[in-house]
């Protein structure tokens, strides 16, 4: 039986002053655009709480029917990192060697990307992320997810700018298939791996492809 709606007040809105709003607004977008993927990080650990207030503000995302269906799988641990990087870079090779087509290789080609992956094992955190294609209930019977995929897109965005926010530099990596991120982190199959964001500080020495983003006119219509 479905549950009953409550709603409760709205309290936790705060109307700001139009011009607090511009002002919001204009650094927030000055913060994002300074955000690049990063491929080359230290070593240098990140404090545990600072990715544990950022997953919160991930956790806050919209999701269809409220159901949250993702998991976020924080790992600092050296052992599993290793195992991570090796099943990354075994379905990489596979990618690069057989599985890409001729035009995705010549659309990667100004990024640099090849299938070795060091920065799986050199930067302090990796963040797996999950979205439940379906539930368990209590019974054990499957519990439906709606929008599984589009929430958990949702709250990976909101995830990766809580990072950037907090000083933090972040890649997003999908090594195609992710099965292994499972097994090797003990996940349910009704769990699948969404992305896999590997976080930290960038090195010293870190470069970045020379491209730009397309502007607001490219991306946006106004009617």
């Amino acid at each position: 039986m479905a549950g009953t709606h409550r709603p409760v007040p709205l309290a936790t809105y705060e109307r700001l002053p139009e011009a607090q709003m511009r002002e919001r607004a204009r650094a927030f977008n000055a913060l994002l655009q300074r955000r690049r993927s990063v491929r080359a990080f230290t070593d240098e650990p990140v404090p545990r709480e600072i990715i544990e207030d950022c997953l919160r503000a991930a956790g806050s995302a919209p999701s269809g029917a409220n159901q949250q269906p993702w998991q976020f799988v924080a790992v600092s641990d050296a052992e599993l990192k290793r195992r991570i990087r090796e099943g990354a870079e075994s379905e990489e090779r596979e990618f690069y060697a057989h599985r890409a087509t001729r035009e995705w290789l010549t659309a990667l080609a100004p990024l640099g990307t090849d299938a070795e992956k060091p920065f799986l094992t050199t930067a302090p955190w990796l963040i797996a992320v999950f979205y439940k294609a379906y539930d368990v209930g209590a019974d054990g019977e499957r519990v439906k997810q709606y929008y599984p995929v589009d929430s958990t897109g949702i709250a990976t965005g909101m995830l990766i700018a809580a990072l950037h926010h907090a000083g933090l530099a972040c890649l997003t990596h999908t090594p195609s298939p992710m099965a292994f991120l499972n097994e090797i982190l003990g996940r349910p199959a009704g769990e699948r791996p969404f992305v896999l964001l590997v976080v930290g500080y960038p090195a010293p020495d870190a470069t970045v492809p020379d491209i730009v983003r397309k502007p607001l006119s490219a991306i946006a219509t106004f009617r």
